[in-house]
């Protein structure tokens, strides 16, 4: 894979992320796992925009 399909990848898991954090702000209860969901998709989408400031050849 190079790296715009990495990225890609990163970006559309980002948005799946996305939306199933905001399922779970609205679904359960506790406040929990809504963290633990926004915190991994926020983790993917640093690692993405990491990859588009890094320029490798």
């Amino acid at each position: 894979m190079d790296k715009q399909q990495i990225r890609n990848l990163l970006n559309l898991l980002f948005i799946i992320g996305t939306a199933v954090t905001i399922i779970l702000y609205f679904a359960v209860d506790s406040p929990q796992p809504f963290y633990y969901a926004c915190g991994i998709s926020l983790a993917i989408k640093m690692t993405e925009v990491v990859m588009r400031m890094i320029h490798f050849k």
